[in-house]
């Protein structure tokens, strides 16, 4: 079990008062690595099956299921693939409008949105050169498999509109060779700018849909929400780097020996 280094300011409002908690939140997280453990148990590679972005929707999939459990019954994940929110919120109003509509899973509509609200899911592994700025470093690209932290330009996440709110975002990467969680993002108060202009798949483009990309001013405020981070310092640095700021390695360095996270 890996101790996260967490963020006691951090905001974990969702709606009508109802929260998070940063214990929630990490059990979550052992719970994702307790699962994917075991799928590199099999004698086939999972993860070579599935792919970087199957494996990244996975992760995100897995995330939010996670989540529902360590939340002891306070989310139901939306019945209808393309549902929005992921996870809906069973408080007072959310559970009576649940009880409402249940007999009607199937369908989208009532679920898209789900009027009371709920929480978003997304993962990213983020993003490294082109095999080939990467040939002219004298490098390869990172395989499946591959810990990408040192080779890391960017990251950001992904909608299919740009009304994304009450988002819990989450950056992966390999260590030891299997998908592991190296951030936790959370924020209540993401508005339309902070999404790209929503791009449509080019025509014979395959099954593309169209998406939305958060901007820079998205992903700072993901960021200024940040929930929990690995102890490697690598990834604070990462995050800090990115964001031209410096809260999460501030809140490395600030915790005491006890506290601090053990690799």
């Amino acid at each position: 079990m890996i101790k996260y280094l967490t963020n006691p300011h951090a905001d974990l409002e969702i709606v009508r008062g109802s929260c998070f908690t940063t214990s929630e939140i990490t059990a979550a997280i052992d719970r994702v690595h307790d699962m994917l453990d075991k799928f590199g148990e099999f004698d086939v590679d999972v993860f070579s099956l599935l792919g970087m972005r199957n494996l990244s929707a996975f992760v995100g999939e897995a995330f939010g299921a996670t989540l529902v459990k360590s939340c002891n019954g306070r989310f139901v994940k939306n019945p209808h693939q393309d549902g929005y929110p992921d996870l809906l919120l069973l408080d007072s109003a959310g559970t009576a409008l649940w009880e409402e509509l249940k007999s009607r899973k199937g369908e989208k509509e009532p679920f898209s949105p789900f009027a009371t609200g709920g929480v978003e899911i997304k993962a990213t592994c983020g993003a490294v050169p082109t095999p080939k700025v990467l040939r002219k470093r004298g490098m390869e690209k990172p395989g499946l498999g591959d810990q990408r932290i040192g080779l890391l330009t960017g990251y950001d996440w992904k909608a299919h509109h740009r009304e994304t709110n009450y988002l819990l975002g989450c950056v992966w990467d390999f260590i030891d060779r299997r998908p592991t969680i190296s951030g936790v993002f959370y924020s209540r108060t993401l508005t339309e700018e902070h999404w790209g202009k929503i791009v449509q798949p080019r025509a014979g483009g395959g099954r593309t849909t169209s998406v939305s990309i958060m901007t820079r001013a998205g992903i700072k405020q993901m960021y200024e929400g940040w929930v929990a981070c690995h102890p490697d310092s690598r990834y604070a640095a990462f995050f800090d780097k990115k964001n031209r700021d410096t809260l999460m390695s501030q809140a490395l360095r600030a915790s005491t020996p006890e506290e601090r996270p053990l690799i």
